[in-house]
């Protein structure tokens, strides 16, 4: 799994998830439970990984939508 972006922004990431799953990729999203346990204050940004195979495409959908 690689890494492809990080943000504390939930509706960006939920649309960036959304965009990587309708150009048939897998995205999983991390962090979810340290941003809860910690009350959602920002401390600790959620995190995109898509698997290592995926990652040079998905960062080429993110590139095309103007996300960076």
């Amino acid at each position: 799994m690689e890494t492809i972006i990080a943000s504390n922004d939930t509706i960006r990431l939920n649309f960036l998830m959304a965009l990587l799953r309708d150009a048939g990729l897998a995205p999983v999203l991390l962090d979810q439970n340290i941003a809860a346990i910690e009350g959602n204050i920002g401390a600790f940004p959620r995190r995109i990984a898509v698997a290592a195979d995926e990652a040079a495409q998905a960062r080429r959908i993110l590139l095309e939508a103007g996300e960076t």
